[in-house]
């Protein structure tokens, strides 16, 4: 991780001079041009995702626990409070983070470069004074070290240029894998954000239990994993890691034999052995002729690989989403 506490002013903003300024709807940001922001990023979400879990009854593998893709930015959703609710939401047009509470409280603060203890800090304050307790297991997971977020004055970047673009790669990953998603009638995960590995994900699940997870992820009990690994599944999403600009990529668990040799596309998709699973770099997609064809060719592809050579009953678990089009709505 890289320390950017001490950086002069306006460094964090100059960080990026090689990200496109564009707002194209595939828009380019390299993972190097950002890394100071995305590690700080990352520390912020698990805490505004650690207050979620605190509140929220476990669902299937942690679904309780994302942050889901807003049209703003990322948001908790609701989130149950004694009788009421509350939402936390990081708005990444106006750099703000919101607190939004159904007793009629609205919160904010700015965001911008502050390291994790004073974000931490500022959140506790913002959310007491809506009346509202946030006690957490203070720690983040899935990074090493893992330095209490009430004592990390190491990580302290943000750049709102950056932070925007990740939002609108974001935007188009949440699009795309949710049209895929629609094609399984089976149980499947909604395409949501983790922010244990800072990445989009969706997960479908062929009904038959899977063996125990080894674990071995960093600063994160196994008993973590196991349940998230708890049944056989494919799943799919986007992070920003694996290629210059982030990678969309697909795994199985347990995965069958011959996955990591089937042919899947589109060109410039590969199988990594170093992170033991299909990568499609974002920069390959957002250069294809049709991006969308691009990712959704990936997406089915390796999925086709997990659910062939896995002998999953595919017939009773896919269906066309377009099997009512045409007919009389509502």
């Amino acid at each position: 991780m890289t320390d950017q506490a001490t950086d002069p002013p306006g460094a964090a903003m100059r960080q990026t001079r090689h990200v496109s300024t564009t707002t194209t709807s595939w828009p380019s940001l390299r993972v190097s041009d950002w890394t100071p922001t995305r590690e700080t990023l990352h520390l912020w979400t698990q805490i505004v995702g650690k207050i979620r879990m605190a509140h929220a009854p476990l669902l299937n593998h942690w679904w309780q626990v994302t942050l889901y893709v807003s049209p703003r930015g990322l948001t908790t959703s609701t989130i149950p409070y004694r009788d009421g609710a509350f939402e936390i939401e990081f708005d990444f047009l106006d750099h703000r983070l919101e607190v939004r509470s159904s007793a009629g409280g609205t919160r904010s603060l700015p965001l911008r470069p502050m390291s994790v203890a004073e974000f931490y800090a500022q959140l506790l304050d913002l959310l007491g004074g809506l009346g509202i307790e946030a006690r957490i297991r203070a720690h983040p997971n899935e990074v090493d070290p893992a330095i209490p977020f009430a004592e990390d004055h190491h990580h302290a970047s943000y750049d709102g240029e950056a932070a925007a673009l990740f939002w609108r790669q974001l935007l188009q990953a949440n699009r795309v894998i949710g049209e895929f998603r629609s094609h399984f009638v089976g149980k499947v995960s909604p395409v949501h954000f983790f922010w244990g590995g800072m990445d989009l994900a969706c997960t479908r699940f062929s009904g038959r239990s899977a063996p125990p997870h080894p674990g071995g992820v960093p600063n994160c009990g196994d008993w973590v994993m196991v349940e998230g690994y708890s049944r056989e599944l494919s799943s799919c999403g986007f992070w920003p890691g694996g290629g210059e600009e982030g990678a969309f990529y697909s795994y199985a668990y347990p995965a069958p034999d011959g996955f990591a040799d089937r042919p899947v596309g589109p060109d410039g998709a590969f199988y990594s052995t170093e992170f033991q699973q299909f990568l499609l770099p974002y920069e390959a997609a957002r250069a294809a002729p049709d991006p969308d064809r691009a990712v959704a060719e990936f997406l089915h592809s390796t999925y086709a690989a997990a659910a062939d050579l896995g002998q999953w009953d595919r017939a009773a678990l896919e269906d066309d989403p377009f099997r009512w089009h045409g007919g009389r709505a509502g």
